[in-house]
């Protein structure tokens, strides 16, 4: 049974930093095929894919996990030692997946140049290469290109084994998943189908206990009143039947309560409340058991400000070098209070070495810019939590009110010694807001962060009065708050060389992503 199946039997686990549980008490069996694992950043995504893959022994509880296990980082700092083999391998399905997610000879030897993307398409090919009988995914298509997302999915769903897949991408869960796991409160609930379908499963499971949680507390009310009154009764009752103040020559009254005692009519009350006592106690538990965690709406407020000066930024046109003879060309570019710039392109276009070089001209004071790359290092990390424990009181209650409003537990947070990137990224673009930022931006804002969260960002950043420049794949994201669009794409004539194009946001229908994202464009040089 173990062969063919991941089982968690009454598994808790926390870390010893940490006063609460990550999971508690946790049941569950997982078979062949995808499951979708959902939850807020910092609600134990991560935990329970390491746990499975052994990574991670429960505190309590046992896990039966398959011999062979793979689990997948969302970072992709450091160089995979099976990249070489892959790259060597002569199989047919090293040869495959090569070709189907674009992986080049040249990538070996610099490594260090290749984009975030790039370096999470080896990460993937090496993963499915090795076969392994459980495989675990933490965030798989961040970085990723439209292209490659949707090789990755054909690829994907040619896996056989035991597959868990932790991601924001809603169309991907819905593709590749037979079942669905929701981590919540330490507690996981699984439904079947992609998120999709189970979440409509998790909706009216919540309107059921809603419901019955009120008709039980509804109840319980009538059964307060009904059990006052036989308490009433009952104390009369008590009266009646004690001899108490009545005098020692008083035969017939003594006799009268001697005859309630004997026939029980008198006790009739006391009785009746007796069973409405032990009705209610199981009403108050039943209502205890039914659990309902209250739904927040995640709306959040950036206070950002529309910058009174005419630029922000003015570059003359140039090229970059971005390594091995390639360069991306560039006209005027001009950034003005009011614009909402995406910028798109293939993995490895230049995208976040452009960003860089923008911030070098920027012509705004420092503390008026947020800036979120696509990574947070260990350094970095460090000193963003350097940078919140240095705050005044206040302030800290405002940063973690903007935490707490994307989906984020600040309590545990407050806690953990290693927050979740997506945390981390939610904790330095609170600490941006407080000096009311001129200009944000953003390298791949969607990634780390759970669909709640994202959903919340993109209300927010829509009704933020500053300039935007956010760099991502994700396109309905952009098309919902940027007004102008930063095209990256090859020069046919030449295909070290990258030309940018200022267009429309209406520029990101399909056609023209096919152009965009093609290898052999048809733009000239």
């Amino acid at each position: 049974m173990s062969k063919h199946s991941l089982q968690f039997h009454r598994v808790t686990f926390f870390y010893e930093t940490s006063s609460d549980s990550i999971l508690d008490n946790v049941s569950t069996q997982i078979g062949s095929g995808w499951t979708g694992i959902i939850g807020g950043n910092g609600a134990g995504k991560t935990t329970f894919l390491r746990l499975a893959c052994g990574l991670l022994q429960p505190t309590q509880g046992d896990i039966i996990i398959p011999q062979n296990t793979l689990y997948c980082d969302q970072r992709t700092d450091e160089f995979p030692p099976e990249f070489n083999p892959l790259l060597q391998s002569s199989d047919t399905y090293a040869c495959k997946l090569r070709g189907q997610l674009g992986l080049e000879l040249d990538w070996l030897s610099r490594w260090h140049t290749l984009s975030h993307g790039e370096r999470k398409r080896v990460q993937i090919a090496i993963a499915l290469w090795q076969n392994p009988q459980v495989l675990a995914l933490d965030e798989p298509t961040n970085h990723i290109d439209l292209p490659t997302r949707q090789l990755l999915i054909q690829s994907l769903t040619q896996f056989q084994g035991i597959g868990l897949l932790v991601s924001h991408d809603q169309e991907m869960l819905d593709h590749l998943c037979r079942q669905t796991l929701f981590i919540d409160t330490c507690k996981v609930s699984q439904y079947p189908g992609g998120y999709s379908q189970a979440i409509k499963f998790k909706e009216a499971e919540y309107q059921r206990a809603h419901k019955n949680r009120s008709k039980a507390r509804h109840q319980l009310t009538r059964l307060q009143r009904e059990r006052s009154r036989r308490r009433g009764e009952a104390d009369q009752a008590d009266r009646k039947r004690s001899k108490r103040g009545l005098s020692r020559k008083d035969s017939d009254g003594r006799a009268k309560r001697d005859l309630a005692r004997v026939s029980g009519k008198d006790g009739q009350a006391g009785r009746q409340l007796s069973q409405l006592d032990g009705r209610y106690k199981y009403l108050q538990e039943q209502l205890d058991n039914t659990f309902v965690k209250k739904q927040t709406s995640g709306r959040m407020t950036l206070q950002g400000e529309h910058a009174q000066q005419d630029r922000l930024l003015h570059i003359e046109p140039g090229f970059l070098n971005l390594g091995h003879e390639r360069k991306l060309h560039f006209p005027e570019l001009l950034i003005t209070p009011s614009d909402r710039i995406g910028i798109i392109g293939r993995n490895g276009a230049g995208k976040s070495t452009l960003i860089r070089h923008l911030l070098k001209h920027k012509a705004i004071p420092e503390n008026r810019l947020v800036y979120i790359p696509q990574e947070i290092d260990t350094d970095f990390a460090y000193e963003i939590l350097y940078q919140v424990e240095q705050k005044p009181k206040m302030i800290r209650g405002e940063l973690f009110s903007y935490v707490a409003r994307l989906g984020s537990d600040t309590r545990r947070l407050l806690e953990t010694e290693r927050p979740s990137p997506g945390e981390l990224r939610k904790l330095k673009l609170a600490l941006g807001m407080i000096e009311t930022p001129y200009l944000i931006v953003m390298d791949e804002p969607t990634n780390h962060l759970d669909l709640p969260s994202i959903e919340a960002l993109e209300k927010a950043l829509s009704a933020c009065h500053s300039a935007l420049i956010l760099v991502s794949h994700n396109l309905h994201f952009l098309k919902s708050l940027v007004t102008s669009v930063w095209q990256l794409t090859p020069v046919t004539a030449n295909p070290n060389s990258i030309k940018l194009r200022i267009q429309p946001v209406e520029s990101m229908n399909h056609s023209n992503l096919q152009v965009l994202f093609s290898e052999n464009s048809d733009t000239k040089a």
